[in-house]
């Protein structure tokens, strides 16, 4: 299979953050990376412009780290509640997904975070307590403990 180069211009779970070089399969950049705006063709003078990219994400990750520090003390305090359909013996009627997440910790009282940011390894099926792993920063992981509850039946 033909592999091209590409530079980075935006972090990419699996693959490699801002400013790295990395060589990916032709459909993959052709079809999803470039088109998205996620990477750049690599040329030499392409490759001057990667210098720049990572001084611009070392001066943000630095600004950034002391926020995402404060946020994450702020999650850990309290566990985020959740309201789901659910039937009897407390199986949910699906998962609960990442935009789930992020919405009930907005509905909380809490600032915007990337849906791309909850990191869920297993799936979320059962009522109970759930811990979930949120990705603020490189350096930077809250575990934000979810109370999974049945959500209120209508009445007729």
């Amino acid at each position: 299979m033909a592999q091209q180069k590409l530079i980075l211009t935006q972090e990419i779970p699996g693959l490699g953050i801002a400013g790295d070089v990395v060589e990916v399969k032709n459909g993959y950049a052709r079809n999803y990376l470039i088109p998205r705006g996620f990477a750049t063709r690599w040329t030499r003078g392409a490759e001057n412009q990667v210098e720049e990219i990572r001084k611009t994400r070392a001066a943000r990750a630095m600004a950034n780290l002391e926020e995402a520090q404060a946020l994450a003390e702020k999650l850990q305090q309290q566990p985020v509640q959740i309201q789901v359909a659910s039937g009897e013996t407390g199986r949910l009627f699906g998962s609960v997904t990442s935009s789930d997440i992020v919405e009930a910790l907005e509905a909380a009282g809490h600032e915007s975070i990337d849906r791309r940011n909850v990191v869920l390894t297993d799936s979320i099926r059962s009522l109970g307590n759930h811990s979930v792993q949120i990705r603020l920063h490189d350096d930077v992981i809250a575990q934000v403990e979810l109370a999974v509850v049945p959500a209120q039946k209508k009445k007729k």
